[in-house]
Parts: C-alpha cells; sequence; structure tokens
C-alpha cells in the first residue's frame, strides 16, 4: 500500500519504511473517510490473508487519483486518510483471527489454563496501533502480550533465515541433500 501511495514522495515519510510511513500517516488521518470490507468474512478459521484488502485498497487509490485528477506515482490528498484506513482494516482482521485461534486453544486446551500468553514478533509487531489493540485483546481474554522490542520487530523471513542458520550449526532438521526434493516456484 505504501508503494501504490508512492509514500517515498511523500515529505513526511522518504526515508521511513512502507509499514512505518503507513503507520505514521494514519495517526493524523481519518479512517472513517474510508472504509475496506474485512477480507475472509465468510471463513470461520484462523487462517490469514491480505489479497483480497490490498485488491480493495488498489482500487479505491485508482478512484481517489481519478476523483482528485492526480496521476498513479502522485501523493493524494487523501493519503493519511487511506493509510488510516488500511491500518485499521488490517488490525481488525488480525485481532478477529487472533481471537478465533486464542478460542480454540483455550477450548482444546492447547495452552495452560493460567499464564497463557500471546507472542507477536515480525514487522508487523513493531506497529503500534496494532499492538495497543492485540494489547487490549490479550487484556480482555486473561492472556499475557509479549512483544519483543521494536528494534527486534523486523521481517519474519529474516528470523526464519536466521532460524535456519541456528539449525544448520546445530545439526537439527537441516536436509544433507537434495536428492528426492521436488521444488516449484510459486
Amino acid at each position: 500500500v505504501a508503494r501504490r501511495l508512492s509514500l517515498r514522495k511523500h515529505p513526511e515519510c522518504h526515508s521511513m519504511a512502507g509499514g512505518k510511513a503507513i503507520e505514521h500517516l494514519a495517526q493524523t488521518g481519518d479512517r472513517e473517510q474510508l472504509v475496506f470490507q474485512l477480507p475472509m468474512k465468510q471463513y470461520r478459521n484462523c487462517n490469514f490473508s491480505f489479497s483480497g484488502l490490498l485488491n480493495l485498497v488498489n482500487n479505491a487509490i485508482a478512484q481517489k487519483e481519478k476523483e482528485e485528477g492526480v496521476q498513479e506515482g502522485q501523493i493524494l490528498s487523501c493519503a493519511k486518510d487511506v493509510a488510516a484506513a488500511v491500518q485499521h482494516a488490517v488490525t481488525v482482521h488480525i485481532m478477529q483471527r487472533t481471537y478465533r485461534a486464542m478460542l480454540f486453544c483455550t477450548k482444546h486446551s492447547i495452552l495452560p489454563s493460567k499464564n497463557a500468553t500471546l507472542v507477536v514478533s515480525g514487522g508487523v509487531a513493531s506497529n503500534q496501533y496494532i499492538r495497543k489493540c492485540l494489547q487490549n485483546l490479550a487484556d480482555a481474554n486473561d492472556f499475557a502480550l509479549l512483544c519483543p522490542p521494536p528494534r527486534l520487530c523486523t521481517d519474519n523471513g529474516v528470523m526464519i533465515a536466521w532460524n535456519g542458520i541456528e539449525r544448520l550449526r546445530a545439526g537439527l532438521g537441516v536436509l544433507h541433500s537434495p536428492d528426492g526434493i521436488r521444488y516449484e516456484p510459486k
């Protein structure tokens, strides 16, 4: 979304990563100016998907560009509102799916009845709006919330690669030969 909004060109966000730029602009945006339908409402499971939301956001941005008479790549006057609406929709989706997972784990006694903990990490955990909402969710359900400091909440791909390095060093679960493994690009 940050790329589609060309936030690298925005005077307040030119040196920020995309997620940080969205969070920054959302602080002063009006999330009620745009309302995005939440993804996967018809599925009663714990899965996350943001592709449907991304399509809705891209269409809304294209419509706003048309309304404002700006070309793709130029800054929309409503960029802060778009950022706020997107951040809110993503947060609600995460909260709903996480709540379902919490209920599932509680119902099936997967977690201890006392001291259940919700751990949130990766890039999403650096967003303070999402953290605050997840803290409220955890508090309302007698869960502790554990998040690393924002400086350690980097992309999950980096975390997964680091985990792979550590597992390789320890010789844990590492294939020593790719024979018989079939690889398919997505």
